[in-house]
């Protein structure tokens, strides 16, 4: 039988089993990330995205050495956008919406350049790569079956942007009966207020949707997960 491990986190510890734990990287893409891409020519500062690769690098690597199944998501389109309601096409400036020319391709299509993870944070060979359509991994996608199929009870989830398709996986995830603990430093928003109410908000009123712990935490906790235990 597995021992149960512990990473201290808001509201409270979070206990996990390492043969059913995974690390769920959530559209750490370039259109998202890259100066000049698409969320830049939003008037955003991708500078408080980009502070997020660095963490997550380290905890990609703890991650890996430890054996936990790691899954990226990559937000995007089919090149005909059949996959793409108007309600989501139809958003933003002219010239800067979804399929429209970018300085990286086409803006969040499949396919094209900046639709792909940033090279710091490549998928390893035989890592799952999610493509969703929608803000929320699990929509449309085969994430549950990824999930069943590996034996999956808990999630790691990093990634950008904390206010929406981090939260909106959490969420679904937490409807799904996972347990999700949220990687403060590995998660980012353009906007420092989004970041700070979005963390608050998932640990809030007991850990409504889940917990909150930093990279440091949780790479102690899953060094400790393999490392011998000492003898008696």
């Amino acid at each position: 039988m597995t021992a149960v491990h512990h990473i201290p986190a808001l509201p409270g510890d979070f206990s996990f089993d390492p043969s059913t734990l995974a690390l769920l990287v959530i559209d750490m893409q370039r259109d998202f990330l890259l100066p000049g891409g698409f969320g830049e020519s939003l008037g955003n500062d991708v500078a408080l995205l980009r502070t997020v690769i660095e963490p997550l690098a380290g905890l990609l690597a703890t991650a890996r050495a430890a054996g936990i199944p790691v899954i990226h998501t990559r937000e995007g389109h089919l090149p005909d956008l059949s996959d793409c309601p108007p309600a989501k096409l139809l958003r933003g400036n002219p010239s800067q919406r979804i399929g429209d020319p970018g300085r990286f391709g086409r803006i969040l299509v499949r396919g094209e350049y900046g639709h792909d993870i940033v090279d710091e944070l490549a998928p390893l060979d035989g890592e799952v790569v999610i493509d969703k359509p929608g803000k929320g991994a699990f929509y449309a996608t085969e994430l549950s079956d990824v999930l069943t199929h590996r034996g999956i009870r808990s999630l790691l989830v990093t990634g950008v942007t904390t206010e929406v398709c981090v939260h909106t996986t959490v969420r679904e995830a937490n409807d799904r009966g996972y347990e999700c603990l949220v990687v403060s430093d590995c998660v980012g928003s353009y906007f420092p207020e989004f970041q700070r109410v979005g963390l608050a908000m998932i640990a809030a009123q007991g850990g409504i949707f889940g917990w909150v712990a930093d990279s440091a935490a949780v790479r102690a906790a899953l060094d400790s997960a393999v490392s011998p235990s000492p003898a008696q």
